[in-house]
């Protein structure tokens, strides 16, 4: 049965950050360091899905969706990351699960969506090695609680963009611009994800899912030293993260300078094969596709440059829209990795429009126009092979945006975030509608 759904994640939705025994987060630090988060904008409230929780599965009822992709706060259960459970917190997710499956929604929760408590990011964070076990500690401990009733699982979203943005260039929690010294923590999540494999396993659960952020890569022209540079970028953003997985080894990253990955990651005997446990599933989250040139001038640095898409609109993210390439990147993904890879799962896809909310509610024709073409493509995808079997938009809820706050609005609902009232926008008809003809 293909999945049709809808996705938030704990950070972005819950708020209720200090209430009922949970923990800080790297993100409650990060957002209350002036100058990180646009406008100062925090998630402390967010959309208080925490305490309106019946009334967004009551929307999901209402829009027909067969699936929520949600997260679990690591904090709310773990509050020092480790140790003595926070029965509050896995009594939540125990009454959200039991909410949706009443609704008749298949529960697809995320263990990890960015939020690590800050008492492990204290402890070094994912540069710190031990932290790979102790994800899979916390993994177990919600798989015991819900994996009696919960089928399918993901272990990590995005760990590319946590490693870049969060450690890489300090633009995401937990601020710490070490460019290539960042690369311990692609393997320190990856290590993580094959170990919540096995605990989750061992707890019943049914299938297990990686999702990654995936972007097709294009040279901006045809010279060696763009197409080099394009390869470069493709090693880093998307085969890092799936090469491993898939294949059991590393790619090559001598176009950074490091001859030996294993020993640049810290790869220790027995990594690979735990990370390459068999999966039943990959999540791709697709936004957009790369162009890349390579670098001006002399100035040592990463061997790309990331020199824009254009002849395209933008959301109001500015982020180019490219239908065609969610086909481009599914169909790339069966040809690069054939019978290793597993049934795709397109975990996230959606786009920031400037919404307006008027007495007649928010007419976002742009994001109908997006949804039905990306939802095209991926159909073309399914019809040249690839084994798609699922799609979930991005997002039900206007949102916390992470850097960018409350400014970028992703929501199939809109949410006006100082009375918090929920308001379906057009582009929630037109989904609720779709669906109801699949």
């Amino acid at each position: 049965m293909f999945l049709w759904g809808t996705a938030t994640a704990a950070y972005q939705i819950e708020g209720a950050t200090g209430e009922d025994g949970r923990g800080p987060s790297v993100w409650d630090t990060f957002a209350h360091e002036p100058g990180r988060v646009r406008d100062g904008h925090t998630g402390d409230v967010a959309c208080d899905h925490y305490h309106r929780w019946r009334e967004d599965v009551a929307l999901m009822s209402e829009l027909g969706a067969g699936a929520y992709r949600f997260s679990i706060s690591w904090p709310r259960v773990l509050p020092e990351g480790i140790g003595a459970p926070n029965p509050q917190g896995l009594d939540f997710y125990d009454r959200l699960v039991d909410g949706l499956l009443a609704a008749g929604i298949t529960p697809v929760p995320t263990l990890f969506h960015w939020d690590l408590p800050q008492a492990l990011q204290d402890r070094g964070g994912w540069l710190n090695r031990d932290v790979a076990g102790w994800f899979a500690d916390y993994a177990a401990v919600v798989a015991e609680r819900l994996a009696d009733r919960v089928r399918m699982w993901i272990t990590l979203n995005e760990p590319f963009v946590h490693m870049a943005f969060g450690y890489g260039m300090g633009i995401h929690a937990p601020g710490q611009a070490l460019l290539l010294d960042a690369l311990p923590v692609a393997h320190h999540q990856l290590l993580g994800h094959g170990l919540a494999v096995r605990a989750l396993r061992a707890a019943g659960a049914e299938q297990v899912l990686l999702t990654n952020n995936c972007t097709p890569v294009r040279p901006a022209s045809g010279s060696p030293q763009d197409v080099a540079a394009a390869d470069a970028y493709d090693v880093l953003h998307n085969r890092l993260f799936a090469d491993p997985v898939l294949l059991g080894r590393y790619p090559d990253l001598s176009a950074y300078g490091v001859d030996a990955p294993d020993d640049a990651l810290g790869v220790r005997d027995g990594d690979l094969a735990t990370i390459a446990a068999p999966l039943d599933g990959l999540g791709v989250n697709y936004y957009n596709p790369t162009r890349i040139a390579a670098p001006a001038g002399a100035e040592p640095g990463l061997p790309f440059a990331d020199v824009g898409i254009t002849g395209h609109p933008t959301t109001a993210f500015g982020w180019p829209v490219v239908p065609d390439g969610l086909r481009e990147l599914l169909t790339g993904l069966r040809d690069r990795y054939g019978a290793a890879l597993p049934p795709i799962y397109v975990t996230e896809n959606g786009c920031s429009q400037p919404d307006e909310l008027t007495p007649e509610g928010v007419d976002d024709q742009e994001r109908i126009a997006f949804l039905r073409d990306h939802i095209a493509a991926m159909e073309r995808a399914r019809a040249e092979g690839v084994d798609v079997r699922g799609y979930f938009v991005w997002s039900l809820l206007d949102n916390f945006e992470w850097a960018e706050g409350y400014h970028q609005r992703f929501g199939l609902v809109h949410v006006d975030f100082a009375t918090q009232r929920r308001t379906p926008k057009a582009s929630f008809r037109w989904y609720r509608d779709f669906l109801a003809g699949h």
